[in-house]
């Protein structure tokens, strides 16, 4: 199951590059130049697959917003337009269409378009310009091959309703159609399950089924012997790791600097040179990034040093490399390298920027006390340490995340100083909308919301989950174990419990070990569960998992959607 790969195949067929022959969509005589038209949407889902060089062979003249009203008139173009199937889409290629700017349309759309929409389309094309119409299954953003997501976040796109259990209606349907997509593009009819304590988990299982059954000639797959599994989790039952500071390469990169569309933005690093003011990270695109993104910061260094030293070679130069500091230096003196190896200088950049900041704010220490919070029950030493921590030149947002992880573990225990250290954070400045933050979290993921508990020893999800090369040998930094980790094992072997994770279906309960998966995170997946699956696909033969999420979170994007939604329920608004 490869996601990159279905929608690079749209890309191509939309591009008219299916071999040029049979296939193609375009006539065997039509090689005319091309402008593509996209929506809001579309733009960064095909930004994530293509790349402007490979528009460019493709005979693309120029990428532009079907809503520009700026556009000129150029009716020796062939337009392909690609826009998701929405109402305000529609309207604006009505509009395009009874003033045409181009001689011909290809038209496609990112998911199932109503007849209805397609027949005001069709009224509308008084010039009859449109000379073909198709549905393409790419209603999402792939981030890795296993990895996708419906970018969904506050406060643009906040997930929650009125209540911590209630879907926010365009939020809600955004996720059918996207999960939809998913399944048609994989070519799986998945079998349904969810998490039982999640409102939001079985409404969005309930309304996915509902409209795959509205589609049953688009869902008739042949049939497997084992069925595949759309398994849709709540984030709420494990808000942990989320909140840890993960280290491991490309969950670095997103935690302290952002990937957005798999873009960073560097404008605000120091020395930042002026073409690295943004840069783009695609696992397809950079051989490096693909073969590092997953390995843990001790051994990044190490790769990147052996990356250096062979171009050091390579311009002759004699210099003494033992350090970031030192390949960021030889980066900045030897300009021939950077022409020699753009990649690899963007990841020195990279790195070296989150060195500085793993220096900057004592995140070694922190990361212990942060996998002591996660793993151990510590009380004593955790809460010394923690204050000690508080009481350090911090950013506001580290100490937040501490007292959350904090309040989590030990939210049972009577003595807990969660209400203090919450005083604490008052003391030192921290806004009141980030403490109700730390309030609502507790409201939303607390013991009492969650469905298993996470600090528990005698969880039946403890013990080691038998994955190959999952986990980093000793790395104190890396005890945590996720709760995905645990549901996938409990899963692949047979033994998920139909109690805690319902079937949909009465009569789709199996106890075949499924073999092709996909997960939905409800409330946002993170680079650390992609890293998981990721290492699950490559580990386990026969075995194949797709990680999906309303967004990607890092510990500020997860801490932002609970102060947005804290904001919605008290019905005030964040400064």
């Amino acid at each position: 199951m490869d996601l990159y790969k279905a929608v690079e195949s749209y890309v191509s067929r939309m591009l008219g590059t299916t071999g040029g022959k049979t296939g193609s969509v375009y006539d065997s005589g039509s090689n005319k130049m091309k402008i593509i038209l996209l929506d809001s949407e579309t733009t960064s889902i095909i930004s994530m697959v293509s790349t402007q060089s490979l528009l460019l062979q493709n005979e693309v003249y120029l990428i532009d917003r079907l809503d520009n009203p700026k556009r000129e008139r150029m009716r020796h173009l062939k337009c392909v337009v690609f826009v998701r199937p929405t109402g305000e889409s529609v309207q604006q290629l009505i509009e395009e269409l009874r003033e045409p700017k181009y001689g011909e349309y290809e038209l496609f759309f990112s998911n199932i378009i109503k007849k209805s929409s397609l027949e005001r389309v069709a009224e509308a094309d008084d010039y009859e310009v449109v000379k073909s119409v198709q549905e393409v299954f790419a209603d999402y953003l792939v981030i890795n091959r296993d990895l996708f997501t419906m970018n969904l976040q506050a406060p643009d796109k906040m997930i929650f309703g009125d209540a911590a259990e209630a879907w926010s209606p365009g939020p809600f349907m955004r996720s059918v159609e996207g999960i939809m997509a998913a399944c048609l593009a994989l070519k799986k009819r998945p079998v349904i399950r969810f998490e039982a304590n999640s409102a939001m988990a079985k409404s969005l299982a309930i309304e996915t089924q509902y409209n795959m059954q509205q589609e049953p000639s688009l869902f008739d797959f042949r049939r497997t012997d084992t069925p595949p599994t759309l398994l849709i989790l709540d984030r709420k039952n494990d808000p942990v790791t989320p909140l840890l500071t993960p280290w491991t390469y490309q969950a670095m990169v997103h935690h302290f600097l952002g990937i957005k569309n798999g873009r960073v933005d560097l404008s605000g690093v120091p020395d930042a040179r002026p073409d690295m003011k943004e840069i783009v990270l695609s696992p397809e695109q950079d051989p490096f990034y693909k073969q590092s993104m997953f390995m843990n910061f001790g051994d990044l260094g190490a790769s990147i040093k052996e990356f250096v030293d062979n171009y050091q070679s390579k311009t002759k130069s004699n210099m003494n490399i033992e350090s970031i500091a030192d390949m960021k230096r030889f980066v900045e003196e030897y300009p021939e390298f950077r022409k020699l190896s753009g990649n690899v200088t963007k990841h020195v950049t990279l790195v070296s920027e989150i060195s500085r900041l793993v220096d900057l704010y004592d995140m070694l220490e922190i990361g212990q006390l942060e996998q002591s919070l996660a793993c151990r029950d510590t009380h004593n030493q955790d809460l010394k340490l923690l204050r000690k921590f508080l009481g350090d030149e911090l950013p506001h947002d580290v100490k937040v995340r501490l007292v959350a992880l904090y309040g989590l573990r030990y939210e049972r225990m009577p003595n807990n100083a969660f209400g203090s250290l919450c005083g604490m954070l008052a003391s030192l400045g921290v806004s009141d909308y980030r403490l109700d933050t730390l309030r609502t979290l507790v409201r939303y993921a607390g013991a009492d919301e969650r469905q298993e508990d996470l600090f528990a020893a005698d969880t039946i999800f403890r013990g080691p989950s038998g994955f190959k090369g999952v986990h980093d040998v000793e790395n104190v930094y890396t005890q945590h174990t996720t709760l995905l980790e645990r549901t996938l094992s409990a899963l692949l072997k047979g033994r998920l419990r139909e109690a805690a994770y319902p079937f949909l279906e009465s009569g789709a309960a199996t106890r075949d070990k499924p073999q092709d998966i996909i997960v939905y995170f409800v409330g946002g997946a993170t680079y650390a569960e992609a890293r998981l699956v990721a290492k699950i696909n490559e580990g386990t033969p026969g075995v194949r998992i797709v990680l999906g999420g309303t967004t990607v979170h890092s510990s500020t994007s997860f801490m932002d959607d609970l102060a947005f939604s804290a904001a919605k329920w008290a019905g005030a608004s964040i400064r």
